[in-house]
């Protein structure tokens, strides 16, 4: 382009308005194909934006819309503070979500949180850069949730549902899960069941609480706790000295994730214990590579994908003011080689 052309070119709204010969609010409804202008009108305001290489300022339209077209993505971790966003669960549900809400027209800010104050949550809600909010985990902020909830609408949570709560929230019922890899654990013949996870996180805690079910149900021995993280810097040597103190006294792990699941068969593996028949384990996810890990793992299948879209359309229905119900999803056990 030359400079004579670069100085001609159509700079604003109202540049090309005069190159049209129309009012500069005519211009602005052309570019975003309002049905409002005469479609013959709309295709020539187009047709000069496009030669011109004219873009509309975003900002200032969405100062005039209140909208941002932006969805915040945000993932606190209160309680897990070194667990990252490489982590195969938030990689996979992150992924689903993302793919939706592109298809839907709208950006995506992703936030990793560690709360570093009461209010960390008014802080994203309020900073007028959003449309809306998905927490990815309820981590231990539950009570900041409800209070967030009670006055902003726009904000569904991808987590467990107690009775009474008032936030949206999209889970799998996780104290049945619990209970389902208890079973799984029991009918192979385990009497001693240990749990390999942190109990501090909503989710995790239901996890636990069923397979302490099971084991009522089944008249055996509570299961053991045993306190592993979900940060992958710490996890292997919170397994390993769990194993080096349990081994002998146990007889099933029921992990609080795949992510640990498969941790703890590769310390198996590393000991020359064979997996399940020196030690069957359980896992809690169904993480894609579940079933590429060897032994392939039996585990707790919470849908993600269907997950992902309920929190999708029950933040859009938000958006547009609409009331909607958390949604408990039904656990499935996945029966493979590991169990």
């Amino acid at each position: 382009m030359t400079s004579d052309q670069t100085s001609s070119r159509a700079r604003t709204l109202s540049d090309i308005a005069k190159l049209a010969g129309v009012h500069p609010g005519t211009v602005s409804r052309a570019l975003a194909n309002s049905p409002m202008v005469n479609p013959e009108t709309r295709a020539r305001i187009q047709t000069l934006a496009s030669q011109h290489g004219f873009r509309p300022n975003q900002m200032a339209s969405r100062l005039r819309t209140q909208k941002t077209n932006v969805v915040g993505v945000v993932v606190p971790l209160g309680h897990e503070k070194r667990q990252h966003l490489s982590d195969p669960f938030f990689m996979t549900i992150m992924g689903h979500l993302a793919d939706a809400l592109t298809e839907g027209g709208y950006d995506i800010m992703l936030s990793r949180v560690i709360p570093d104050a009461d209010d960390w949550l008014e802080r994203i809600v309020d900073s007028g850069m959003l449309d809306g909010v998905l927490l990815i985990g309820q981590s231990d902020q539950f009570d900041t949730i409800e209070r967030v909830a009670a006055r902003y609408r726009p904000l569904v949570v991808w987590g467990s549902r107690v009775e009474g709560q008032r936030h949206c929230s999209v889970g799998v019922d996780n104290r049945l899960g619990g209970r389902l890899a208890g079973r799984r654990l029991i009918e192979r013949g385990c009497r001693q069941i240990a749990f390999f996870g942190e109990t501090k996180t909503l989710e995790l805690a239901h996890r636990y609480a069923g397979l302490q079910d099971a084991c009522a149900e089944a008249g055996i021995a509570p299961p053991v706790s045993c306190a592993t993280h979900l940060a992958s810097d710490v996890m292997t040597s919170e397994i390993t000295a769990h194993l080096d103190r349990l081994y002998g006294a146990i007889d099933g792990i029921a992990a609080a994730s795949d992510v640990i699941a498969m941790r703890i068969v590769r310390v198996l593996a590393d000991r020359g214990i064979a997996v399940p028949q020196g030690m069957p384990v359980v896992g809690f996810d169904d993480l894609p590579l579940a079933n590429h890990i060897v032994p392939r793992l039996t585990t707790i299948r919470q849908d993600v994908a269907l997950g992902a879209s309920l929190m999708i359309r029950a933040l859009f229905e938000r958006m547009r003011g609409d009331d909607t119900d958390s949604v408990v999803m039904a656990p499935e056990l996945i029966e493979r080689d590991s169990a």
